[in-house]
Order: structure tokens, then sequence, then C-alpha cells
């Protein structure tokens, strides 16, 4: 569960780099805002099951 922050932060990276190049290619001035926040929404999610699903559990042993 220590490196979840550092995953996250990768795939945010990866995120905003994928949107500057569909961008500077002008695939974005041809789609609605509509489709580009549903797809921004869609994206946030995956990382987020990524991360967590990437993280392993924590094993507590409880002391008798």
């Amino acid at each position: 569960m220590r490196f979840i922050h550092l995953y996250l932060i990768g795939y945010v990276v990866l995120v905003i780099g994928a949107v500057a190049a569909l961008a500077q290619a002008g695939v974005l001035a041809r789609v609605s805002g509509t489709w580009i926040a549903i797809a921004v929404v869609i994206a946030v999610g995956l990382g987020i099951m990524l991360a967590v699903s990437a993280g392993k559990p924590t094993v507590t042993e409880e002391k008798t």
C-alpha cells in the first residue's frame, strides 16, 4: 500500500501526456466537451481501480 500514491501520480502524468498529445494533434478540437468530460471520469476511475488492485493488502496478526 506504500506505492499507491506513486502509482496514481504516474497514472495522472500518463493521462495528462495523452491529453496533451491529443490536443496537439487537433483531435480534441473535433470532440464535444461532454465526451471529453466522460473520458476524463472514466480515466480517473480506471486509474483508481488499477492503483487499488496493484496494492498488496496489509496483513495484521493478532497477538494473543
